[in-house]
């Protein structure tokens, strides 16, 4: 380890001074996103007539909804130089326990939805004492849970959906007027999310400790940060938040199903990698995901308003993946 390094990892565990890769504004990586996703919407513009629409965008919106959410606790993960392949899988069952226990059990509603992102959380848990405390490698960990999860939800459900929902639990799914155009509260709820994140990334010392512990965790630990409280803490944040996702996708189709979220995994890892956040750890902005979900949905969108087969909206989603890796990779060798 150098002095550099130390030097690193102590300033970026200070709330008020930047770190070794977070700039004064928005990083530069988001910017790559913004372009793309502009070049798309002009694109698709002059493919379809109804793509600029309001309740086009409205629709895009509510689409990334659900992996928008699970993005932000993905985002975490992989800042800390982790990835989770269970937040798919997760969400699935946070929203089955609470509509069961709601519809078919008779429970109050509100505590139905605690339980099930309780369930998530709980997971969470689990994810990061895995990590943490056995030293696991957090693939091997969420690709277990991931399959425990799952399981876990085709045996609680019956492989049934669960209908007959309560109001208070498609709520969130319920829409609200700007001029013309009609959005969805579920969408509102995902845009506080991610504000509260990059406040929380941007302006606090438990913040610039996750990116502390991405870039370079021997350096932080010898500066006096407990870095395996900060990847627990990281973990459990991001199963609450895939709670949070489990309520907006319920709100969102109305029902309980067992077989949500199944590649929802694969669409959240690729809208933080697709935003600029480095699989490898330490570097991107919460933002980025946001932009890179939306980068997904326009290009779902467009093609299907283009009339191109679903499975041609998957080829482009991954080669966009491999661009943003590449380009990752490239950028870290180039600053050598």
């Amino acid at each position: 380890m150098t002095t550099a390094s130390t030097s690193d990892a102590a300033a970026a565990s200070k709330p008020n001074a930047p770190g070794p890769h977070w700039p004064a504004g928005l990083s530069v990586a988001v910017l790559g996103p913004v372009i793309a996703l502009v070049l798309a919407c002009v694109f698709f513009a002059t493919q379809s007539d109804h793509f600029l629409s309001g309740a086009n965008f409205s629709l895009i919106l509510q689409q990334v909804a659900v992996v928008g959410v699970i993005a932000i606790g993905q985002t975490l993960v992989i800042l800390t130089g982790g990835i989770d392949l269970s937040c798919g899988m997760l969400m699935a069952l946070g929203g089955i326990v609470m509509t069961r226990l709601a519809a078919v059990n008779g429970m109050p509603p509100v505590l139905a939805i605690l339980c099930g992102v309780g369930v998530t959380t709980l997971f969470g848990l689990v994810n990061g004492l895995l990590v943490t405390r056995i030293r696991l490698p957090s693939f091997i960990v969420t690709l277990g849970t991931m399959n425990i999860a799952f399981a876990a939800t085709q045996l609680y459900s019956g492989a049934q959906t669960v209908t007959d929902l309560p109001p208070v639990m498609t709520a969130l799914g319920d829409t609200f007027g700007i001029g013309s155009t009609q959005f969805a509260w579920g969408t509102v709820v995902m845009m506080a999310l991610y504000a509260l994140a990059w406040f929380m990334l941007r302006e606090t010392a438990a913040g610039r400790h996750v990116y502390a512990v991405g870039n370079n965790p021997e350096a932080t630990r010898l500066v006096g940060i407990a870095t395996q409280r900060v990847l627990l803490i990281v973990y459990v944040v991001a199963g609450a938040l895939y709670g949070v996702a489990s309520l907006l996708s319920v709100a969102r189709t109305g029902v309980g199903d067992p077989n949500a979220g199944q590649t929802d995994n694969l669409d959240a890892i690729t809208a933080v990698v697709l935003g600029g956040t480095s699989l490898f750890g330490g570097r991107g902005v919460v933002i980025g995901s946001l932009v890179g979900a939306l980068v997904v949905g326009v290009f779902r969108n467009g093609l299907t308003l283009m009339g191109v087969s679903s499975i041609y909206q998957v080829l482009v989603t991954g080669v966009l993946v491999i661009l943003a890796v590449t380009a990752d990779q490239l950028s870290r060798r180039g600053g050598r």
